[in-house]
């Protein structure tokens, strides 16, 4: 039974290695030498230049203000979801789920269209005389794409949660004399933290470390973090700078983690 266990898990091992540990590997090479190959920390102390912080605090910022959003938008629903007592394959979490399956690429160039100060929220704008929406290339723009594309990740642990919550808990406290307010701030959210936990984890991190939504929403014109990243990459081929950055943004990728199994230490926030 142990063999052949082994010899299962065999593809998985295959696929970590090619996959994770020797890009890994790579990065840490890369961020940790120069172009001849010597040792060196500079490629870290590159995340100090002023360009590079401007970069990492504008990311840090939307990316926040995406997680809060995310939150207070997926929060109602998915208490409205799981009081409808409907079951983790219904047609109503499934239009929640679907947008997942589409390209991440088209549903950003989708919003592109619609957004652009051409497309099709401003023909409507104009057919009802209207003022134009002049979001493009803006901020706000970022943020919404955001929101649209990492929305979904904050839904699903937060209905995974929610719906774990024993009935019988909530009927006690409100027969003990407690309002909806006080129900729901002393037993229904004290009990969803590790959703709200994993949900927060699940939307910060990639909105943190996103290039796309900003290069086609923002227009190339406003940077985060991962797009100079990316411009080291590709651009410059400067692979031991865009390594030595990417190394300082794994750090908060590492503090997400352990926030995440400090209050989920069983696991019950996570996406089903």
């Amino acid at each position: 039974m142990n063999k052949n266990r082994k010899l299962l898990s065999g593809p998985y091992l295959v696929w970590s290695i090619a996959f994770i540990i020797i890009p890994l590997a790579m990065i840490f090479y890369y961020g940790f030498t120069d172009e001849t190959g010597a040792f060196t920390f500079a490629n870290i102390a590159q995340m100090g230049t002023m360009e590079n912080l401007k970069a990492l605090g504008l990311a840090l910022l939307l990316s926040l203000v995406s997680t809060i959003v995310c939150l207070i938008l997926a929060y109602p629903l998915a208490m409205i979801l799981s009081n409808l007592n409907v079951n983790q394959t219904s047609f109503v979490v499934l239009i929640f789920i679907l947008p997942m399956w589409m390209n991440f690429l088209l549903r950003t160039l989708a919003w592109q269209n619609l957004l652009e100060k051409n497309g099709v929220i401003n023909g409507i704008l104009n057919f009802l005389h209207l003022p134009e929406l002049q979001i493009i290339n803006t901020p706000y723009a970022i943020v919404l794409g955001m929101v649209y594309n990492f929305l979904p990740f904050m839904v699903l642990p937060l209905y995974n949660v929610l719906i774990k919550i024993d009935k019988d808990i909530i009927n006690a406290a409100r027969d003990l004399g407690a309002t909806e307010k006080q129900t729901f701030l002393k037993v229904i959210f004290p009990l969803s933290l590790p959703g709200v936990i994993s949900g927060i984890t699940m939307v910060f991190v990639p909105a943190l470390t996103t290039f796309v939504i900003s290069d086609l929403l923002g227009g190339s014109k406003i940077l985060l973090i991962g797009n100079v990243i990316e411009q080291k990459f590709k651009q410059g081929s400067n692979w031991n700078v865009g390594s030595g950055l990417s190394l300082v943004m794994m750090i908060f990728i590492l503090l997400s983690m352990a926030v995440t199994t400090k209050y989920d230490k069983d696991g019950n926030g996570g996406a089903f």
